[in-house]
């Protein structure tokens, strides 16, 4: 009775949840004068207002040599404009109980901003200054340069970010994308202030940036808002990027040796990029190989079975240009070979044999049911419509998503696992005590 209570509440809960994240997921769109891609959703819950920027100044664009620019840049945005200290801007946000913040990916720098209807105007003018006139002071590029250069040698002695770093270097050599966005201490340590400026001149520009805003204002007030606080925001040049070609580097096995008890363990290859018309299939098939917890093969062969691990996973994680597929676990030092073996099993099983109908409906009702549940902050969804528009997905993206699940049958999930789950190309690296894992031959 207690089971039978608890089902009836969550599905009404989730049929709840599910239409109200269904009148949420229409935003509005339009392209302001100076270029910049505006997506709304009003919500009149609360009095606040949240804001999420995409600028198309990621650690890609980084010149050779010096490595960390961009996200040195991103970084930097709020430590001081033409109008205010880094500690004024400090003062404001807290005043006004506001949040402001910034990052960096390979593709991508953001700014975040979150606030109260009331304190827009402040908020607005303030996210005005950090995109147009920020001044990038010697002393604190100075102090960021140290944090950054201190949390690339705690990441050097970090295992999993070993292994997650000499993966993504050996897959994607002579890229961008097989560097660490945050950059090496070299690369950090030739950025100047001259850098940083021609970097936010050439790249911090309306016409590269998307924002979605989520809140207590309407798509007219908000746009007729931000051509106010914007106007001094120009547009820059068109400038001619070429589609990044990125070249996957060979099958390899990679040894990093550490004396430690657990071995940390990638194993992977290319993947696809978000715009593969494969990606919901892939999706699927990877869900029921190692993307969905505890009802995954994976985690059924490696840790249910036989307790190699606590926690093991794969990803296809697709970009706007590359993708990757991993499998990433931690097991005793002595387990290492057997891990992997057994891991690398599972993906030729799959190719093999396929998923039988029971698992395919099961991660299509788990893709589909969850869907709806990623939304329940402003934040994210602001996010979530930056990142439609990023990929191109189109509007009406959340009323296509379930069917683009449920339209994947048996034998796609067959035919992608035999395409994109590529054995003879792994690379697989193990940072571990060596002596201990039996695996120092291995090539």
């Amino acid at each position: 009775m207690k089971k039978l209570i608890f089902v009836l509440v969550f599905c009404s809960l989730f049929t709840f949840v599910s239409s109200l994240a269904e009148a949420r997921l229409t935003p509005r769109r339009s392209t302001l004068e100076n270029g910049l891609i505006l997506l709304t959703s009003e919500e009149k819950a609360l009095p606040m207002v949240t804001f999420n920027l995409l600028i198309k100044a990621g650690s890609r664009y980084d010149p050779q040599g010096r490595d960390g620019l961009a996200n040195l840049a991103a970084s930097l945005l709020t430590y001081g404009t033409r109008n205010r200290t880094a500690l004024q801007i400090s003062e404001t946000l807290d005043f006004i109980g506001a949040g402001l913040s910034t990052g960096c990916g390979e593709d991508l720098a953001t700014v975040s901003l979150t606030l109260l209807k009331k304190d827009l105007d402040v908020g607005l003018d303030l996210l005005a200054e950090v995109l147009s006139a920020s001044v990038f002071p010697a002393e604190e590029i100075d102090r960021q340069k140290q944090s950054v250069i201190a949390s690339i040698k705690a990441r050097e002695e970090e295992p999993g970010a070993i292994a997650q770093t000499k993966f993504m270097e050996a897959l994607f050599p002579q890229s961008p994308y097989g560097r660490p966005v945050e950059g090496t201490e070299s690369g950090v340590r030739r950025v100047g202030r001259s850098d940083l400026v021609e970097f936010y001149r050439r790249f911090y520009r309306p016409n590269r940036a998307i924002l979605a805003v989520v809140g207590d204002i309407s798509h007219q007030e908000v746009a007729e808002r931000l051509a106010k606080s914007l106007q001094s925001w120009e547009s820059g040049p068109a400038l001619e990027e070429a589609i990044p070609s990125v070249s996957p580097g060979p099958a390899n096995f990679i040894h990093v040796n550490k004396n430690l008890t657990q071995a940390n363990i990638v194993i992977g290859h290319e993947g696809v990029p978000r715009s593969h018309p494969d990606y919901y299939a892939i999706q699927i098939m990877n869900y029921i190989l190692g993307g969905g917890g505890f009802s995954s093969r994976l985690m059924d062969s490696v840790r249910n079975e036989r307790g190699l691990a606590y926690s093991v996973y794969s990803l296809f994680d697709a970009e706007k240009y590359v993708g990757t597929f991993q499998i990433a676990m931690q097991t005793k030092n002595e387990s290492a070979e057997e891990a992997i073996r057994i891991s690398i099993e599972e993906m030729r099983r799959i190719r093999e044999k396929g998923v039988s109908g029971e698992e395919l409906q099961a991660a299509k009702d788990y893709l589909i049911g969850s869907f709806p549940l990623r939304f329940d902050t402003n934040r994210r969804l602001a996010g979530f419509f930056a990142q439609v528009e990023f990929f191109a997905l189109g509007l009406d993206y959340p009323d296509r998503y379930a069917e683009l699940i449920r339209q994947v049958r048996q034998e796609d999930i067959l035919r992608v696992a035999k395409l994109y789950l590529q054995p003879e190309k792994l690379i697989v690296v193990v940072v571990a005590n060596q002596e201990k894992t039996g695996l120092k031959n291995k090539q």
